[in-house]
């Protein structure tokens, strides 16, 4: 009797052990991890080589007047960079910022099963600051699908996963890191003049050089953004302070189609006017209380302005609901709403004191 109560003792407490290991197993496991593990072989490191022009002068000439006979010299040299990026289909189609593969001559991605494709540019876009790369696997690959950024809960967990300082290439393994959606919908306007970072996505999760390219996902395994850059408080910084940004998702899908279709978004739209910002001596001259907006200088004959009603001196305040003062403001908007041909715009205009509402349709350039 004793012998078979000292048994069941033993299995019971095995029993015990092992149930005990299930539930630590099972609270180790959450919506983070499982997320997590949902996207990780979807992430790829990129490492590119481009072509860097330098100039240089003969040292042996440091008179100003004898080296303007003798010009400076060009030489090129390679120049290797690397990046993140992340599937989007099981076909091989990749996402990453434009300025990781800008210039580049070569492109290598490197999957987490540790195998190396050259990848192939279809398309990018500066002013959003992505593009497109393909590769050509030998079989289907995990990708990661579309979450609606739009819909994002400041406060709910971010997930960062990338390439920091190319450590991807050390055992095939991204770095993961976690946060929250810090803020959404941050402008930073025109950045290097090119860039426009509009709506963007802020996030505490940790970003560093490398992770460029990388997805922000959801607790569902879900992409919200593409990764991008840190700021320091005068622009972009090299190392994490705890403010990351990321491009929203939705701003990339609207242009994906036409990456993958043509290489690039065409922007080449016109809207029939030209202008320019108004100052003390327009404001006074126009009687204007206040000397911002832009005043219109010229009306294409026949062009999308003169149909729509606009004439020389309107002072344009606001375009579809946003304010302009100068030049840089309206720039600004044009891009950061992604305008296209036969797009509508609300033009807020000022003539002879009065305010009123035109809408213009954006013709081909």
């Amino acid at each position: 009797m004793h012998r078979i109560f000292g048994i069941s003792l033993i299995i019971f407490v095995s029993l015990s052990s092992l149930l005990a290991q299930d539930d630590i197993l099972s609270s180790r496991q959450n919506a983070l991890t499982r997320a997590i593990k949902k996207v990780v072989p979807a992430i790829v490191g990129i490492n590119v080589v481009s072509i860097q022009e330098y100039t240089y002068s003969n040292p042996f000439i440091n008179d100003e007047f004898f080296s303007q006979f003798f010009p400076k010299q060009k030489y090129y040299d390679k120049v290797k960079g690397l990046g993140s990026g992340f599937l989007i289909s099981d076909d091989g189609y990749i996402l990453t910022n434009e300025h990781v593969v800008n210039g580049a001559v070569e492109v290598i991605v490197t999957l987490t099963d540790g195998s190396k494709y050259p990848a192939k540019i279809i398309g990018m876009d500066k002013t959003v600051d992505v593009a497109v790369l393909k590769i050509t696997p030998d079989r289907k690959l995990k990708y990661i699908t579309f979450a609606d950024s739009e819909d994002l809960i400041i406060g709910e967990w971010a997930i960062a996963l990338g390439n920091p300082f190319g450590l991807f290439d050390i055992n095939n393994q991204p770095t993961v890191t976690v946060g929250v959606i810090s803020a959404t919908k941050r402008d930073f306007g025109l950045i290097d003049g090119n860039h426009s970072y509009q709506n963007m996505i802020q996030t505490d999760a940790a970003i560093n050089g490398g992770n460029s390219g990388g997805p922000l996902v959801n607790s569902a395994g879900e992409v919200v953004g593409i990764n991008t850059f840190i700021y320091s408080g005068s622009g972009a910084a090299k190392t994490n302070i705890g403010i990351g940004f990321a491009i929203p998702i939705n701003r990339v899908a609207k242009i994906l189609p036409e990456l993958k279709q043509k290489g690039m978004v065409d922007r080449s739209f016109t809207m029939g006017f030209k202008y320019q910002s108004v100052d003390r001596m327009i404001a006074k001259y126009l009687g204007l209380d206040e000397v911002k907006g832009l005043v219109v200088s010229e009306v294409e004959k026949a062009g999308p302005a003169e149909s729509a009603g606009l004439r020389v001196s309107d002072v344009i305040t606001r375009i579809n609901g946003q304010n302009v003062n100068n030049e840089y403001d309206f720039r600004k908007i044009i891009l950061g709403d992604d305008l296209r041909i036969g797009d509508s715009v609300n033009l807020e205009v000022v003539r002879e004191k009065k305010k009123f509402t035109l809408k213009l349709i954006l013709a081909k350039a």
